[in-house]
């Protein structure tokens, strides 16, 4: 008789708190950091640090209602955790942000560019973000997304208010 499996998928209304369920290598059973928590704890669109490795970050945002606009001088990856997501792309134009050279930065004001196009995720579904573009989030109901890239100077780490919340 073939072995049943019961994955559970969180969300910002349905998440347990995180544990680590040790597994025996099956594929089937994985261990995720409690993204839920921190973004029902979190800011709209604030990109709050739950994964590091050297320059490279993993942020869980709060999606919820419109952010701001948003570059980086690299590529960035979104994933739709929970939810459903609009993403805005236009080009950037000149003199509409210096880049630095690991993160992203909100822009102050809309970008000059031509429209790219519009991404329309719902959970599961991932999109990148290309360099040169700036990007503007949308989402009519609360929402999470995790987003890899470079550590920059719009990433907050929380890391002491995350470990005494699981602790």
């Amino acid at each position: 008789m073939p072995k049943e499996y019961r994955t559970v998928f969180g969300s910002l209304d349905n998440y347990e708190k995180g544990h680590i369920e040790i597994i025996n290598d099956d594929p089937k059973h994985y261990a995720f950091s409690n993204i839920f928590e921190v973004a029902s704890m979190s800011k709209p669109y604030e990109k709050v640090a739950v994964g590091i490795n050297r320059e490279y970050v993993i942020e869980t945002l709060r999606t919820e209602g419109t952010s701001q606009w948003f570059a980086a001088a690299h590529d960035e990856s979104v994933t739709v955790m929970d939810g459903e997501l609009e993403i805005r792309l236009r080009k950037l134009g000149e003199g509409d942000i210096d880049l630095p050279e690991g993160g992203s930065v909100s822009l102050p004001g809309e970008p000059s560019g031509p429209q790219m196009g519009l991404i329309r995720a719902k959970r599961g579904h991932m999109a990148l973000l290309p360099v040169g573009a700036a990007y503007q989030f949308h989402a009519d109901r609360p929402g999470v997304v995790i987003l890899q890239g470079i550590s920059g100077p719009e990433t907050v780490f929380k890391w002491a208010e995350i470990a005494r919340v699981h602790a």
